[in-house]
């Protein structure tokens, strides 16, 4: 990697040694970059590295091979989220989620504007319901862009592209209320806003994060990485306490 300039989103902030990080950010071009940050976990810079604070970073590094050191300057913080239990949370699962899955150094530039007005609207909502939707696309886009991508369009059994209501969960792909209503416990929700433009209901919400949360934990967390996923578990938790 050549010397780089450029903005980026903080999404996870891991300490190496005494008083050192890793830090892995998400940026328009390059994608998910990792850089070391000396004195990480100083007065100074532990505002600046807070995950979904966007900096200016500086990344340079001596080899391809070498892990590039990184300074970062603070552009936009959103320090003052932490103290919301329910906006800290999702803060807290979106950046996590894209920092454990992307691989480093590819562009998704798709991903960047999406998380980038997800975290806008996660701080600027008047409620939850006002980016739990852009939420669930995030996910749905981070699936996709990663070779997972669900297929809604049409029925996998007749082909078929009225009245789909099911999800299959070997094959991601959408299924009729008629084809699947002999065996519709084994299968997942359908809720129309993951097809289409929609308002939808608490409801259909949390069918929606059930979809998102099990192909999420099929292909990125069997097994591993079981911190990431508890992290979703809050967020839902809190989410349904809210409505509650």
């Amino acid at each position: 990697m050549a010397d780089l300039r450029t903005s980026a989103i903080i999404c996870s902030v891991r300490q190496h040694g005494e008083h050192g990080a890793v830090v892995r950010s998400l940026t328009p071009s390059n994608g998910l970059m990792a850089g070391y940050v000396r004195g990480a976990r100083s007065r100074t810079m532990r505002p600046i590295l807070i995950p979904s604070n966007i900096v200016q970073a500086d990344y340079r590094a001596r080899t391809e091979d070498q892990l590039a050191s990184m300074t970062a300057e603070l552009q936009e913080s959103r320090g003052a989220y932490l103290g919301e239990p329910l906006a800290s949370s999702a803060l807290d699962w979106v950046t996590a989620l894209t920092s454990a899955i992307l691989p480093e150094e590819q562009s998704y530039p798709r991903l960047h504007s999406a998380l980038s007005a997800l975290l806008d609207a996660i701080c600027g909502a008047p409620s939850a319901k006002g980016w739990v939707v852009a939420l669930v696309r995030y996910e749905l886009l981070l699936l996709s862009e990663l070779g997972f991508g669900l297929s809604l369009e049409k029925c996998a059994v007749t082909g078929g592209t009225e009245d789909l209501v099911f999800i299959s969960p070997k094959s991601a792909t959408a299924v009729s209320k008629g084809a699947g209503q002999t065996y519709k416990d084994k299968l997942l929700p359908l809720p129309a806003f993951l097809k289409e433009p929609d308002s939808p209901e608490w409801d259909e919400i949390f069918d929606g994060l059930k979809v998102t949360g099990f192909f999420l934990k099929r292909h990125f967390f069997v097994d591993r990485r079981n911190d990431v996923m508890a992290a979703r578990s809050v967020l839902v938790d809190r989410l349904k306490r809210v409505v509650a």
